[in-house]
């Protein structure tokens, strides 16, 4: 904890934030709030984000608590002798006018001033929710994924809703749905659906829309909106949609070898697919490249317990059951088909061929 002066210092920053967005807060008393440090669990620090109802103190608590992860000043991941209580939803504002998603206005295609604010808009309001997600979430490398794929949210919230107020506009200025956190009520008790809806296809979904407003911002002159979109927020929403692919297979590959072999970290294996990495552009001097995680090559090879039925996809060497897994549970939880066109590029390069998503795909299958 630190020092009572610390603490009023932060509620003064925040108490002038808000007074700076004209916001108010909701389910949360600025008194209470607590920033994540050294000798909380990551699980404890990870509370702290989602009580917090200021969306930009909210990225700023998660970059803190992303950073002391890395530099290693939390405990551990978590206590298993704490019962910790966990928000049924996050702190969120109360000044954003919340609608279903059946009732947003349009959003425009970006060729005047107001279309790109309200699509600027949107996707503040979605990187805002995608920081609680990520934060509300194994081996360490899991928590290292996650943590990473929040702090990267929490930059793109800042970034794109100081873009916003450039344009002359400001967060809470249009309706928003919370699409997105629907999903994550509905598989709250499922990480596998967690992974395959949020991960595998709300963040793929981003991929294929992208760079269609980035052509639209552009011919409508705004340059500085699409370059955003498309050196910071685009590639890395990449790296986000292969760490929930990655670990979907994980638990799939584990579940199976349960049946079968024991898991072996340390022996010659067969590698998981690795994220690619090569291509971010990370400035966090914390960085560091995360193991690969492996099994008995026997174990993916063979059938050789009773429960065992990997069969291969020969397309990817995955396992048949594993693809077919996906797509159950992406059914179950995830309401309708996926819209085509489908950015093949995009997600190749997170990992996921054709077979992943084009048997949930509606009628008048595409790719761009």
């Amino acid at each position: 904890m630190g020092s009572s002066h610390d603490g009023e210092e932060e509620k003064r920053k925040l108490q002038c934030e808000s007074e700076k967005h004209g916001l108010l807060l909701k389910c949360i008393d600025v008194n209470l709030i607590e920033k994540p440090c050294k000798g909380d669990t990551l699980v404890e620090a990870a509370l702290k984000v989602l009580n917090t109802g200021d969306p930009w103190r909210k990225a700023d608590f998660g970059d803190l608590a992303a950073k002391l992860w890395f530099e290693g000043c939390f405990s551990q991941a978590y206590d298993c002798h704490k019962d910790l209580l966990v928000p049924d939803r996050p702190a969120r504002l109360a000044t954003v006018q919340l609608v279903a998603p059946q009732h947003m206005p349009k959003l425009g295609r970006a060729g005047n001033l107001q279309s790109r604010q309200a699509i600027l808009h949107s996707l503040t309001h979605t990187e805002s929710w995608a920081v609680d997600l990520s934060w509300e979430a194994m081996p360490r490398e899991f928590f290292d994924d996650f943590v990473r794929v929040a702090q990267d949210e929490g930059r793109h919230f800042r970034l794109l809703s100081a873009r916003l107020e450039e344009l002359g506009s400001f967060y809470g200025a249009f309706p928003a749905h919370d699409g997105l956190w629907d999903s994550a009520e509905a598989t709250s008790k499922d990480l596998l659906a967690r992974l395959a809806v949020e991960h595998c296809v709300h963040e793929a979904r981003g991929l294929d829309v992208l760079p269609t407003i980035i052509s639209r911002f552009r011919k409508g002159g705004d340059d500085g909106s699409a370059d955003l979109l498309e050196t910071v927020v685009y590639p890395e929403e990449i790296t986000h949609c292969a760490a929930g692919l990655r670990w979907f297979k994980y638990i799939c590959f584990r579940s199976c070898m349960n049946s079968c072999v024991a898991i072996n970290m340390d022996s010659e294996c067969v590698k998981l697919e690795e994220l690619d990495i090569s291509q971010r552009n990370d400035s966090d001097s914390a960085y560091k490249p995360r193991k690969e995680l492996s099994f008995h090559k026997h174990s993916i090879d063979e059938s050789v317990g009773p429960g065992c039925t990997c069969s291969r996809n020969s397309a990817n060497d995955i396992p048949a059951d594993v693809i077919d897994k996906f797509h159950n549970v992406v059914r179950k939880y995830f309401r309708g088909p996926l819209k085509p066109p489908f950015n093949e590029k995009a997600r190749q390069a997170a990992g996921f061929g054709a077979e992943w998503y084009l048997p949930l795909a509606s009628n008048g299958i595409g790719s761009i």
